[in-house]
């Protein structure tokens, strides 16, 4: 296979810090002196087989990471990404979130949340040449973006003709270069154990982000298969699933400086973007989302407040919410202090000037250079004026939209239908939309719905929708009382709220749509021809982007290489590797003092108030009073670990990865990093940027001598 600039890209003296880097599994080899210097016991080449051990074993959950640990599809993650699975299965009567969850046998585990999967990577493959043909590089706008449409979904009807694989197109260097990744998806997915949230969300949010820690962010699923071994719906003749490799437990504890890697689908980092780009996420983009996200939260918070099952319901929302809210905060106190801006715009009037200083260079890369700044200016513009749409949009509605869409892409031979309406497309999207139910009440939705509808009618005229104001009977300048009667109006003339109702609209006819009176469906079917202009306005900006972007991806990794610096990808939800050691930080997030490696179960009983979220059970507290600690004391602390840093480099994607040690067995699960080094999304600072495990340790103390959860360490063979 010919050299693409991925190879190329790290072809070149490695000049990059030890422990920076998410590493394409194919790129370890290139990195391999690193790797045995760090403590690697392993050959590094036999990291790059996706199908053998370790790689074999860990998966995707499409939002986290994960990995079999047990020959019976048993999946081991965080806590945090099983917990809207526990939540769905909760009700006041029986609450799993405070109580955990525990199946002692198959036939008690119960199903995931809606749309829950379990994706194993089997083959990774540069697609590059096949996305960007010679006609296609010629190609701008929307013309561009359809062709590339086009050769993808071929790509993936490739790939797919194997029934039970999802296949998914990545784009690497800001689309220069694509790659196909081809994975089973098993669709049957069953909660298996979750400790009580007050050890799995132990320090809530008043924790998330900070050091020291003391949560244990761990949870269990199972992946199921037909009799035969494919990927099928949910079924009670379902079987476990059997995969090819499973991690083993690491019988020794690992200690500060130890050598580790952590294996996981990062979801996305912005080390490559531009100046602009930095500047309008942080002086606007951020601090916007943050301002909504505190008021999604405190309109959840007063209209559940005195509904139990609703505060269940949006449970997994709050989660979510909070864990980005925190993390947006902590990156703009970060980027507030510092000279990122400074820096990025001193590298990129660089690389400008080192195009400039070649006629050549400057022939291929100084037009696309010049033009992405505009074009991502339009876009930031856009991106401004309808902030506020989004979240001022019913859920219903949204979803009358997608049905809607889905009926008149049907129409069309499924090969020309748009991404995410294919045959391909419809498990997933059945489950998402008949599961709608299970985390929706109406107050809530309505009172969140308008709030933002008042902020984004405050803004001119010009900066409306108006099939969005005609659909919804809202006229710039309205008042709030005129604003709500217009949502009560627009609620009440809607069933998509009724299951039944809802899920029968995904086989109906265009012509059904048109000739109801459901003022949900009404109004999606008045905004379809809108929507469809405005997307095709969205492709032809995206297509001039994607052009000048590549262009000056490109011209980027040349000029690090003429400097001999290796260059990876920005994270993409896509398998990578990052490692280092497991280090403690010689100063504190206020500049002073230190932090260690480790935290103990003693933190777990100084941090214990018996309520809210340091609500520690009892029973876990009385084993920690006994120090009935048995196989899991560590000899140095004298007690249990449960926490520990590394200097890793992860990012949201990562949560519930597998932390290997030098043999590649399981040591614990990357959850989360510390608040003052999360701006390494952005930019990479070795001296502060630490990420916080579970360890494994803790997790096995928990389930012995706390949950008695004996059935799964059997399983895992730990006893």
């Amino acid at each position: 296979m010919k050299k693409t600039l991925l190879s190329l890209a790290v072809f070149t003296t490695f000049a990059a810090q030890a422990d920076e880097g998410m590493w394409m599994p194919q790129q370890l080899p290139q990195v391999a002196q690193q790797l045995k210097a760090a403590g690697l016991k392993l050959d590094p080449a036999s990291l790059t087989k996706l199908t053998e051990f370790p790689m074999g074993a860990v998966v995707s959950l499409g939002g986290c990471s994960a990995s079999f640990v047990s020959p019976q599809g048993l999946v081991i993650t965080n806590h945090h990404c099983v917990y809207n699975s526990v939540a769905v299965n909760s009700t006041p009567e029986r609450d799993l979130l405070t109580n955990g969850f525990l199946a002692k046998t198959l036939g008690e585990e119960l199903p995931a949340a809606p749309g829950s999967r379990v994706f194993v990577t089997e083959e990774v493959a540069n697609v590059s040449d096949r996305v960007i043909t010679p006609a296609v590089a010629k190609m701008k706008g929307k013309a561009r973006v359809e062709a590339m449409e086009k050769n993808q979904k071929a790509l993936v009807a490739e790939c797919e003709k194997d029934a039970g694989y999802r296949c998914t197109v990545a784009s690497f260097y800001g689309g220069l270069e694509f790659y196909r990744i081809k994975q089973l998806e098993i669709r049957d997915v069953r909660l298996v154990h979750a400790p009580p949230s007050g050890v799995g969300k132990f320090g809530g949010d008043t924790d998330n982000w900070m050091w020291p820690r003391h949560t244990g962010d761990y949870g269990f699923y199972r992946a199921y298969v037909s009799r035969d071994g494919k990927a099928a719906d949910f079924s009670k003749d379902n079987v476990p699933y059997q995969p090819k490799h499973v991690l083993k437990i690491a019988k020794e504890g690992v200690k500060e400086n130890d050598f580790i890697m952590v294996v996981g689908y990062p979801g996305r980092t912005n080390r490559h973007r531009l100046p602009s780009e930095v500047a309008f996420t942080f002086d606007w983009n951020y601090p916007a989302f943050v301002k909504a996200s505190g008021e999604t939260l405190a309109i959840i918070e007063r209209e559940t407040k005195n509904d139990p099952a609703a505060k269940l319901k949006y449970a997994g929302q709050v989660a979510g919410v909070n864990n980005y809210y925190k993390n947006r905060k902590g990156m703009l106190t970060s980027y507030a202090g510092s000279d990122i801006l400074a820096r990025k715009t001193a590298e990129h009037n660089a690389l400008k000037a080192w195009v400039n200083a070649d006629a050549k260079r400057r022939a291929e890369f100084g037009a696309d250079i010049e033009a992405v700044e505009k074009l991502i200016a339009q876009r930031d513009a856009a991106t401004k004026r309808e902030f506020f749409l989004s979240y001022a949009t019913p859920r219903f509605l949204n979803s009358a939209r997608t049905l809607y869409r889905l009926s008149n892409e049907r129409a069309k031979p499924d090969a020309e239908r748009k991404s995410g309406y294919q045959e391909r497309d419809l498990p997933r999207l059945t489950s998402v939309i008949t599961g709608q139910d299970r985390t929706y009440v109406e107050n809530v939705d309505k009172a969140l719905v308008l709030n933002f509808l008042k902020q984004y009618n405050a803004q001119p005229a010009n900066e409306h929708s108006e099939a969005f104001d005609n659909a919804l009977g809202i006229k710039p300048g309205m008042d709030e009382a005129a604003l709500k009667a217009a949502l009560d109006k627009v609620y009440a003339g809607s069933k998509l709220q009724d299951k039944e109702f809802r899920t029968a609209w995904m086989n109906k006819a265009p012509a059904d749509f048109k000739a109801s009176n459901d003022s949900f469906i009404k109004a999606a079917v008045a905004m379809y021809d809108a929507d469809r202009k405005d997307e095709a306005k969205e492709e032809e900006l995206a297509g001039n982007i994607q052009k000048a972007y590549a262009s000056y991806m490109k011209a980027k990794i040349a000029y690090m290489n003429s400097k001999g610096q290796a260059v990876y990808p920005d994270a993409n939800s896509t398998l990578r590797v990052t490692f280092g050691n497991i280090k403690g930080r010689d100063y504190g997030a206020d500049g002073t003092g230190s932090w260690t490696a480790f935290t103990t179960v003693k933190g777990v009983v100084a941090k214990a108030t018996g309520e809210g979220e340091f609500n520690a059970p009892q029973k876990q507290l009385d084993a920690i009073q006994k120090k009935d600690f048995g196989r899991y004391v560590d000899p140095v602390l004298k007690t249990v670990p449960v926490n520990y840093l590394a200097t890793l480099d992860i990012t949201g994607g990562n949560s519930g990865s597998a932390a290997l040690n030098d043999k590649a067995e399981l040591i614990g699960l990357a959850f989360d990093g510390t608040l003052d080094s999360i701006i390494s999304d952005w930019d990479f600072n070795p001296r502060a940027t630490r990420d916080i495990q579970v360890d494994v340790r803790y997790i096995l103390w928990n389930m012995e001598k706390v949950d008695h959860a004996d059935n799964l360490l059997k399983e895992m063979g730990v006893n």
